[in-house]
This record gives C-alpha cells, sequence and structure tokens, in this order.
C-alpha cells in the first residue's frame, strides 16, 4: 500500500457541478473514495471549491474519487464527477458546452433543437512496446436515456440507459465532438426530453476492472408551444376586448413568455406594448407548463387599426414565437344628422 496521500482538487471536480451559483445551505456535497479491487468506500463531505487530502492511503489497483452533491429541497441526488487514480492509469477529462450557462443547477443542458459540443480531453498515455495495455488507451461510451413524458429526471436509473457508441481512443489530444441533433429517444423531435451522457473507461487490467476516469452528462429539454385562445384571426373589435386565455407547454427552465401587440401584420422580430398579466418568468431545473387568463387589456390598444398579437418566448437560444393572430379595431364613432336654418 502507498503511503502517499492523494491531494484532490475540488474545484476541478466540480466543473458543471449542481452547486455552482447555490446558496451554501440548498446544497450538500462529499466526495466517495473507493479502494479497488477491493471496494473499500470511504465519504468525505467537502464544500464546494478547495482541496482535500484523500481520506485513505491508494492502494496498488488504485482508487475512484466521486464527487456528489444532495439537493435538500427537493432531496435530489447528483454523480457530477469521477476520477480513477492508479499507479500507470491515463487521465481524462469531459466538458460539455452548449449555449445555456445555465447558473441555476450548473448542469448542461439545452433544448431538443439546438447542438451541443463535448471536449474530451485525454493525457498520460504510454505507447512503449512494454507498457501495460492499460496504460496504451482509453475507451469513450456514448449512453443515451429518455425520462419519458413529463419526466424530469428525478430517481433517474441511469444504469438503464442504452450505450449508443463505444470509441477507442490511444493518442494524447483533445478530441473534440459537435452534436447537432440529440439522440434521446423519441417519435417527436422536438419533444424529447432526457440525457446523453459521455464517459471515458480504462481498459481491464489485472490490478483494476475497467474503471471511469472522467463522465458528463447534459440535459435536453423539449422545444415550449403554445395557443393564444379568445381572439382570432380578422376578429373585428370595437370597445370591448375579449378574455385571453393562454396555454403554454414545456416553457424552457431559464425563460420569459409574454404576449405582446403591436401595429400592423405580423412581422417576426416586431417589438411591441406587452399586455399586462401575461408575463411568465421560469428560472429553475425544469421545464414548466403554465395557464393564464387576462381580462382588461383595452389599454394596449390606442387607435383603430390593423393590429398583431403575439404569444413570444425568450430562451438562451432566442427569441420564438409561439402563437399570434391579427385583428381589427374599429373604435371611430360616426354621427349622420341634418342641420336646418330658418329665415
Amino acid at each position: 500500500m502507498k503511503t502517499a496521500f492523494l491531494s484532490l482538487s475540488l474545484a476541478a471536480l466540480a466543473l458543471g457541478g449542481v452547486a455552482h451559483g447555490q446558496a451554501a445551505d440548498f446544497f450538500t456535497n462529499f466526495v466517495r473514495q473507493v479502494q479497488l479491487p477491493t471496494g473499500v468506500t470511504w465519504d468525505m463531505s467537502v464544500s464546494s471549491t478547495g482541496e482535500e487530502l484523500s481520506p485513505l492511503a491508494i492502494d496498488p489497483g488504485g482508487a475512484r474519487f466521486e464527487l456528489w452533491t444532495i439537493q435538500n429541497d427537493p432531496v435530489t441526488v447528483y454523480l457530477l464527477d469521477t476520477r480513477y487514480v492508479g499507479t500507470y492509469v491515463p487521465m481524462a477529462e469531459v466538458l460539455i458546452r452548449t449555449e445555456d450557462p445555465n447558473t441555476y443547477t450548473g448542469i448542461p443542458r439545452t433544448r431538443a433543437d439546438r447542438p451541443f459540443v463535448v471536449d474530451i480531453e485525454v493525457s498520460g498515455l504510454l505507447a512503449g512496446e512494454t507498457d501495460p495495455e492499460a496504460s496504451k488507451s482509453v475507451n469513450l461510451l456514448r449512453h443515451v436515456q429518455s425520462y419519458g413524458a413529463g419526466g424530469t429526471g428525478v430517481g433517474l436509473d441511469r444504469t438503464q440507459a442504452a450505450l449508443l457508441s463505444q470509441v477507442s481512443l490511444n493518442h494524447n489530444a483533445l478530441h473534440r465532438m459537435t452534436i447537432q441533433v440529440n439522440s434521446v429517444p423519441g417519435a417527436n423531435r422536438a419533444k424529447v426530453r432526457g440525457e446523453e451522457r459521455f464517459s471515458v473507461y480504462s481498459l481491464d487490467d489485472y490490478q483494476a476492472p475497467p474503471s471511469q476516469l472522467a463522465s458528463m452528462f447534459v440535459q435536453i429539454w423539449p422545444v415550449a408551444d403554445g395557443t393564444l385562445s379568445g381572439i382570432e384571426n380578422g376578429d373585428q373589435l370595437r370597445f370591448n376586448c375579449p378574455t385571453l386565455t393562454i396555454d403554454v407547454h414545456d416553457l424552457y427552465p431559464d425563460s420569459r413568455t409574454y404576449v405582446q401587440i403591436y401595429q400592423g401584420s405580423p412581422s417576426l422580430g416586431t417589438e411591441g406594448v406587452v399586455v399586462a398579466g401575461s408575463g411568465l418568468v421560469i428560472y429553475d431545473a425544469v421545464p414548466h407548463d403554465r395557464t393564464l387568463v387576462i381580462d382588461d387589456w383595452d389599454s394596449v390598444i390606442t387607435d383603430s387599426g390593423n393590429y398583431t398579437m403575439e404569444l413570444v418566448t425568450v430562451t438562451p437560444f432566442g427569441i420564438d414565437r409561439l402563437d399570434y393572430v391579427n385583428f381589427n379595431v374599429d373604435r371611430d364613432i360616426e354621427i349622420n344628422g341634418t342641420v336646418t336654418t330658418v329665415e
């Protein structure tokens, strides 16, 4: 058994960690050390950043370090990252980048219609004829898993994920994958919800079984949809505006949704007047459905003429129009009469 202790950098492990940007009492963090091949386990409570010495000495078979965090309300457990440390084990880093900075949970996430980038950096590989095979290459595994209809991933059994691909990486380099279309199962590609996981594993060796060197997953959330009801295309309004019903589904976890009105025909990108009471701000870990009923929105109609009403959502990916109607307003008063004089 080695007597030297491992200095563990939690700042590096916490990349993409849930604890980023959250209150200290909202998450509980710990590092689990698993000795190989014995399986002896030790848990150590840690803060979200910093360095700690490993609680156990490193055996000849190496050790796996797992960074876990527990969300306190509601109670949700996340495995954020892992590292395997051994005598001649290669090193690996996995980083997933999307268009969503996600300061709420820190877990990489994106929308079903958006691309994402996966960087896999491998170092420490050997190439000598006498070097062990486990020191010459690593395996990259890509898993996909659906959350199911309306699912959020809470309580997900990740052992049930489907293996999509497996490739061998045998040289030290930064390997970059640009994923244009996710592979989460689902017939309606705009409405899939689930995750893709990219993991790097060491090879089987006489000292230890294949072990995970690094892993990261990205959450895929559906594209929002919504409807405006209570008013139809071509309607002619006089003095009383009808009651509006806004029905929206799968609003992105970081989004702002509202109804706006402007004069003229529908034109994407036009900035109108926001209807009071129509705003929906979502800042959460999962998508949401909402229904709003709005009365007394007459104040945004200033003159007679042609108007467009739009249901709009703003996300890290831009502005999307979910629904619209074009209608006319006639509030002019016409008086017909005659004037007579007596001479």
